[in-house]
Order: structure tokens, then C-alpha cells, then sequence
């Protein structure tokens, strides 16, 4: 019986386009594909199913575009809201994404955004690139002590949790708010606050870890970064639309803000350039699943999701 065949459009690492070769007749380009690029190799190879990623955005046209062979579109991110889930269903499409495997590489990475940003981190590094000539006193570079702070969490789901686990590390007091209470098994201490007006201004520290939503408007804005303590710190590994770049900045050139750790922004790749000229920023290239254990976890769900609807089954994280 001849392998379904699938595409593979955007890059993935050896072990996972090892693995779909293996199981499938697998078109794997040497590229990350656009969407319409997907649809035209999607329409040449007849392909049963597509493994894509958030940088394809797939609207209602784009869809309609694939050919009626294609059963499936497995993301191998945890987010979905580059894609018209409704358009794809509404053509008999599964759309599943990969939930799980982010956790802990995003947990880590969040608290390493707090660590450096909280520590001046970005600041140091660069000191000693310059090759470090001049010595520092007692009131020079000063930083802030993350342990013991009060931390507040935006969106307390698996990724959420995970980084409240982490901050319990360094004894911080947990704080979230949510749509809903969680049981207090998951709570683990975390204080719920019911509102995000409530929260802000009891929060040293504020980690997002809310998912996106197409069209939305900001979460974080004037108003809402204004609600912060005078010299908190606010972090992103979530979405960049969650956040009015524009306050951001303010905030962290009038001092509102001591820092921030970024990890995602409005526009990616093409961020906008003034968060790179303020020392109180410390930046990453949305990386926050970027080992190699993660990203082959990433693949090799996004594969699984594949083979079990392609065999007949329910998708294993539909979305």
C-alpha cells in the first residue's frame, strides 16, 4: 500500500524530516513556504496533509487554495491564530496544534527573561564586550533582586503554571489572573486575583502567557502599564499583539518601567527598531522553543496528529 502523501512547509530539524520520509511520501522543500507557495505544491503533489507553522498565514482564501485531497493541517506550534480555523473546518479540514511540548523551553525561557532583566543582563554583556576597562563602585549598574519579589501572571495555563513553579526557585510570591479560578491542585500557593486591574498593581514582576487572538487589541497599554508599580519589570513570551509597543517604550524611557524581557513582538522578523536603542531591554528572536529537544518534540507531534487522521482516527490535539 503506497505512503499518503504529505508536505512539510517550512523547515524542521534532520530527526523530524528523517522520521516523515520514513512514514509518508514526504515533500520536504528546502524553504519555509508562504501560503501560496503551499497551495501550489499542495495542488502539484495531491497532498493528504500539510505541517505548517505561525509564520504562514492562512486566511480564508489561502484554504480555499488547497486542494480537496488535504485532510489535515498540522501546526507544530502551541498557537493557531495565524490560521482561519473556521474556513478549514468548514471545508472538512482537521487543524491541530501542538500543546504540550512548549511548556517547560518556554517556562525556561520566561524566567531567564526576568533573571536578565531584573540582573541588567543585556547591560553586563555588553560592558565586557567592549572589553570592560573601567571599575564600578558600590552605586554603579545596579540591578534588581528577583528573588522574593512579587510576580504577577497574565494567562495561568500550562505555560503559566511552569513558570510559577520555576519562580517559586527563587522564592518569589506567585500571582494570577485568569478567565477562570484554577482547582487549588494547580493553584500550588499562586495567589488568583480576579481581575488584570486588580493584579498590575500589586506586580513587581509581570509575565504574560496569554495566546493570541486575530484582531484583538492590546492587552497591554497606556492605561494598563500605567497600573504597574513605578519600576516594574514586564515580560513577553507570549504574543506581540498582546502589547501596544508604543506604551512600551514610553514606559521604559520615562523610567516607569525599569525593564523588560522580550521574547515576542508586533512584527517579527522586522521589530521595531527603538526597543533596540534602550539599555533597560533585554531582547531574544522569539526562541522561546528553540532546542533541539523541543523542536523535535514539535515536529514529531505534529507528525503524530498526521498519521492518526490519516489513518482514520481522531486528531490527537484538535483545535
Amino acid at each position: 500500500m503506497p505512503k499518503p502523501s504529505i508536505l512539510v512547509a517550512r523547515r524542521v530539524p534532520p530527526a523530524v524530516a528523517t522520521r516523515a520520509q520514513a512514514e509518508f511520501a514526504a515533500v520536504l522543500p528546502d524553504r519555509d513556504l508562504n501560503a501560496a507557495g503551499t497551495a501550489v505544491l499542495a495542488v502539484e503533489h495531491g497532498v493528504a496533509a500539510v505541517v505548517t507553522g505561525p509564520r504562514v498565514r492562512f486566511d480564508a482564501a489561502s484554504i480555499g487554495a488547497l486542494p480537496r485531497t488535504v485532510r489535515i493541517i498540522a501546526n507544530t506550534s502551541v498557537g493557531h491564530d495565524h490560521m482561519d480555523v473556521a474556513a478549514a473546518k468548514a471545508r472538512g479540514i482537521a487543524v491541530t496544534n501542538a500543546p504540550d511540548v512548549l511548556t517547560d523551553c518556554t517556562a525556561d525561557l520566561a524566567m531567564l527573561l526576568i533573571l536578565a532583566a531584573c540582573r541588567r543582563a543585556g547591560e553586563y554583556e555588553r560592558i565586557m564586550r567592549a572589553g570592560w576597562r573601567q571599575g564600578f563602585g558600590m552605586p554603579d549598574n545596579l540591578g534588581l533582586r528577583p528573588s522574593g519579589k512579587t510576580l504577577g501572571i497574565l494567562g495561568m495555563g500550562r505555560i503559566g503554571r511552569a513558570v510559577a513553579q520555576r519562580a517559586r526557585g527563587f522564592s518569589m510570591q506567585v500571582m494570577y489572573t485568569n478567565r477562570s479560578r484554577l482547582p487549588s491542585e494547580l493553584e500550588e500557593g499562586a495567589e488568583f486575583v480576579p481581575s488584570l486591574e486588580a493584579l498590575l498593581p500589586r506586580c513587581d514582576i509581570l509575565s504574560l502567557h496569554l495566546p493570541g487572538t486575530p484582531g484583538a487589541l492590546p492587552i497591554m497599554t497606556r492605561e494598563t502599564f500605567a497600573q504597574l508599580p513605578r519600576g516594574a519589570v514586564f515580560v513577553n513570551t507570549a504574543r506581540g499583539s498582546l502589547v501596544d509597543e508604543d506604551a512600551l517604550i514610553d514606559a521604559l524611557r520615562s523610567g516607569h518601567l525599569f525593564a523588560a524581557g522580550l521574547d515576542v513582538f508586533r512584527r517579527e522578523p522586522d521589530f521595531d527598531l527603538r526597543l533596540n536603542e534602550l539599555s533597560n531591554v533585554f531582547l531574544t528572536p522569539h526562541v522561546a522553543s528553540a532546542t533541539v529537544e523541543t523542536r523535535d518534540a514539535m515536529g514529531f507531534r505534529a507528525l503524530d496528529n498526521v498519521a492518526a487522521v490519516l489513518a482514520g482516527h481522531p486528531a490527537i490535539d484538535p483545535v
